[in-house]
């Protein structure tokens, strides 16, 4: 049998079959490990191969083969520091939620996650939300940081998943496609898939007014049908967002408006640090390309070197 996988919870796996059957399925301990360096073997949105297994009265399903996957997000995995962890796969575009405080998403964290969709060639939009909540000088700033991004190419929305602001035109970029929505704990992914979807009914939590950091209200990642021919994969909050099977040269290939660049500097394997007549610094200084963008693409440079993948973002400026 063929199928889908919508829910995973680490040990068992939820697959819909051809027919639109749900079976809870597992895996054979082989399976596991056998060349496989992630902490999930199977990951929400594999299509996979599967049989059916009656023992007793209980019947489920065996995952036998998992098909070749167009794409997938991952990050590094929380607790075995070598391991990757695939956040989701076969994904057609992510959304990326950016709050301005409440929590705050840094650039550092947006840029992260940029180059991991670039790299796996997953579309990314960045949908600006709680823009009902900002005065006037937040709301510039995060005015600021949209149209930084829309010069690059990336599509923005300023959105508020509370009052509805923008979430038709979300609505209509998730038609017919697996979606993907990723974000600080705390932004509003579910307030938004809540809003897009309103029979799904995604638990909330009030932000922690403590920390400013949301509490986790998704534990696992999980694929649902909407009503209106779209699939969306809701995911954890992630706190870091690693940079996993990169070398250091080609991360730049990865910032669409440095790659623009690369064939004008000097040197083909220019790193756009303190080599000689390097482009991409050139157009720095000429206030072409934004400071945050390389200050971030120096950060994944040290980070890739030193390996120090997991920082708290919510502590970096």
């Amino acid at each position: 049998m063929k199928g889908t996988v919508y829910k995973s919870t680490g040990s068992w796996y939820t697959v819909k079959d051809e027919s639109g059957t749900f079976h809870e399925c597992r895996i054979k301990g082989k399976f596991r490990i056998k060349g496989i360096k992630s902490t999930n073997p199977v990951a929400v949105g594999d299509r996979v191969e599967f049989e059916l297994e009656t023992n007793g009265d209980e019947t489920v399903g065996v995952i036998k083969k998992i098909d070749d996957r167009e794409n997938y997000i991952i990050r590094k995995s929380v607790n075995l520091s070598k391991q990757t962890h695939i956040i989701a796969s076969n994904i057609d575009q992510v959304f990326l939620l950016i709050t301005h405080d409440n929590p705050p998403t840094f650039t550092i964290f947006i840029d992260r996650f940029l180059v991991t969709a670039e790299a796996y060639s997953i579309p990314a939009v960045l949908l600006f939300n709680k823009m009902d909540t900002y005065d006037i000088e937040k709301k510039a700033e995060q005015l600021y940081l949209m149209d930084m991004y829309r010069q690059i190419g990336y599509t923005c929305l300023a959105i508020s998943a509370k009052t509805g602001k923008g979430v038709d035109e979300v609505k209509a970029m998730m038609e017919g496609k697996t979606s993907m929505f990723a974000g600080h704990s705390g932004v509003g992914k579910s307030t938004l898939v809540n809003a897009v979807s309103p029979s799904l009914n995604l638990a909330t939590a009030a932000i922690s007014d403590q920390h400013k950091q949301g509490q986790h209200t998704t534990t696992f990642a999980q694929m649902f049908d909407l009503d209106f021919d779209a699939r969306i994969i809701d995911t954890p909050g992630i706190k870091g967002f690693g940079i996993v099977d990169m070398d250091k040269d080609e991360i730049s290939d990865y910032f669409p408006e440095f790659f623009a660049l690369k064939s004008e500097c000097k040197f083909n394997n220019c790193l756009h640090l303190e080599e000689p007549k390097c482009a991409v610094k050139e157009a720095l200084e000429n206030d072409e390309i934004s400071w945050s963008r390389y200050k971030s693409y120096v950060t994944l440079l040290e980070e890739e070197q030193d390996q120090s993948y997991r920082k708290d973002e919510f502590q970096q400026t």
